[in-house]
Parts: C-alpha cells; sequence; structure tokens
C-alpha cells in the first residue's frame, strides 16, 4: 500500500486542484479513513474525529465535501443504502466484496478466486475490456436471521 506521507501529498494536490484548502479538518477525514479498518458514514467519521480530537470542530457539509472529493478521485469507495445514505471506506486497499445485511446494515468483506476469474471470463466472452468492478450481495446475515426466528 502506499505510504501515508506520499497520499497526503496526493490528497494536497488534489484539494489545491479543486481551489480548496488543505485544514486540519479535512486532513482527519482522510486520516481518520486510513487510519481504521471499516466502513463509515459521514456521521460515524465526525463522532470518531471528536472522540479523538475533543477540542476540534468539524461540521457535517466538511465532511460530506471531503468525502465527495475523495471519492471522484477514487481514493475512496462508498456504498450506497439508499435512502439511509452511504459509507465509506478507504479505497486503496486489496480489492473485495461485500455482503451487505439489509435488516442491521452489517457489512462482510470477502474475496472469492473463483468469483473474480469467472468474471474475467465473462468480460473474455463477450469482449469487454473490464477496467474495475464492484460486487455487493445483499441479504440477511445470521444474527438477524436469528432474530427473525425467535
Amino acid at each position: 500500500m502506499i505510504t501515508y506521507p506520499a497520499l497526503l501529498e496526493t490528497f494536497k494536490t488534489l484539494l489545491k486542484e479543486n481551489s480548496l484548502k488543505f485544514t486540519r479538518q479535512r486532513e482527519l477525514v482522510f486520516k481518520t479513513l486510513y487510519e481504521n479498518e471499516g466502513h463509515f458514514t459521514p456521521e460515524d467519521l465526525s463522532g470518531l474525529i471528536k472522540q479523538q480530537h475533543p477540542g476540534l470542530k468539524i461540521s457535517i457539509p466538511t465532511i460530506y465535501r471531503t468525502l465527495a472529493l475523495l471519492e471522484e478521485s477514487g481514493i475512496v469507495n462508498s456504498l450506497s443504502f439508499g435512502a439511509k445514505g452511504k459509507k465509506y471506506e478507504f479505497g486503496l486497499k486489496e480489492h473485495h466484496d461485500h455482503l451487505i445485511c439489509i435488516e442491521c446494515g452489517k457489512l462482510i468483506e470477502f474475496h472469492d478466486d473463483m468469483i473474480e476469474k469467472r468474471q474475467e471470463e465473462i468480460a473474455k466472452k463477450f469482449n469487454f475490456k473490464m477496467t474495475d468492478h464492484t460486487m455487493n450481495i445483499t441479504g440477511i446475515c445470521e444474527a438477524c436471521q436469528k432474530k427473525q426466528k425467535e
């Protein structure tokens, strides 16, 4: 994976190209995603940042704008939950797919070589040059299935 200082320089360049200032708040959105595994709503990120930096003021609009810019540049990926909004994750890690519980929102990351190979075969069959893909399988997680049976 690319080092944090190198990624930070990329982020600073991105901000400059979009006529935005490099601020401590924007850096903390970026750094928090980089340092924490998982998928976060903007509100989750706000809570994490405020927990780690109690005196810092950071607005939700700043978090949303920063995430949009990072997503547009491919540094961050998002998963849409329709009316429930999006969850974001750092995008420059090893490729993986997701199982998403429609009841509780739990996300399970997985990688399956057979699925990856099959996707390449399908693209080849249709003479399609695949540049990227995302696979999200929605359903009901084990814990929610147990709750339904109670």
